[in-house]
């Protein structure tokens, strides 16, 4: 259930960190949503590894920015790949 939860969180996370840093990434809405779950399931790995305790047994705030945060991160990322490989 904690891996389906984040998926969950992971398609908001998705759109809320594509509003937060916009940009001409490619792939719309699929990667979009693709790159949200990834960044919440990352963010929670990391959340957890730190004792930060945002699992998504509830949904709450804190599960919501981790898995914003993650997202951020990988979006970040792929767009440091994309830049170099193109």
């Amino acid at each position: 259930m904690g891996i389906l939860a984040w998926i969950v969180f992971g398609l908001a996370a998705g759109f809320i960190a594509k509003f937060i840093m916009p940009g001409r990434d490619g792939g719309g809405l699929i990667l979009t949503m693709v790159l949200g779950i990834v960044g919440a399931v990352v963010g929670g790995f990391i959340a957890n590894a730190l004792n930060f305790g945002a699992g998504p047994a509830e949904f709450d705030l804190r599960s919501l920015v981790v898995a914003v945060i993650g997202a951020l991160v990988v979006l970040f990322v792929f767009r440091l790949i994309r830049s170099r490989a193109g």
